[in-house]
């Protein structure tokens, strides 16, 4: 699996999304941005991609979300009560009608929660709401990233073709 892969299943998912009329907005960790740039990779994009971020410290958690304290009690990131909330968060924050969500450890070592490298935590939030914990078992980097990346938008081609709709 690798980047043609990822980007022919983002382009079939954005002709999906505009078949339906529908929009998509993005929040995604340890995958880096490679959920957005399979959904860009298709011309036209900005008909159904309505944004995202790469919200990978503190620090873009801060200033990429408006989540409070209180939205957090008890949750932490690289779980998957976690990127319901942030698929969710997207996708009302943005008025979309989908929201997906990626938070994980690509590695090449674990998170300071101990959650190995290879661990990725998905959420779609939508007319269909899905979730997924994924352990790639490798610490490669990369190779997780691309992985992370192709779970989520598998998640998203499920919950869309389980959504009533064109």
């Amino acid at each position: 699996m690798g980047l043609a892969e990822l980007f022919a299943l983002g382009e079939r998912i954005g002709d999906r999304l505009v078949a339906r009329g529908e929009t998509i907005a993005i929040a995604e960790s340890s995958a880096g941005g490679l959920i957005s740039a399979a959904l860009l990779s298709r011309a036209g994009a900005s008909s159904y991609y309505l944004g995202g971020a790469v919200v990978y410290t503190r620090r873009a958690f801060r200033r990429f979300t408006t989540l409070t304290a209180d939205d957090m009690a008890g949750l932490r990131s690289s779980t998957v009560p976690y990127a319901r909330l942030m698929a969710r968060h997207q996708r009302e924050r943005f008025r979309a009608s989908w929201g997906l969500a990626e938070t994980g450890a690509a590695g090449p070592e674990g998170n300071p929660y101990g959650d190995p490298a290879g661990h990725s935590c998905l959420a779609v939030d939508g007319p269909v709401m899905l979730d997924r914990l994924l352990r790639t078992g490798t610490a490669d980097r990369a190779t997780n990233m691309v992985s992370f990346a192709m779970a989520a938008l598998e998640l998203l081609d499920e919950a869309l073709a389980a959504a009533p709709g064109p």
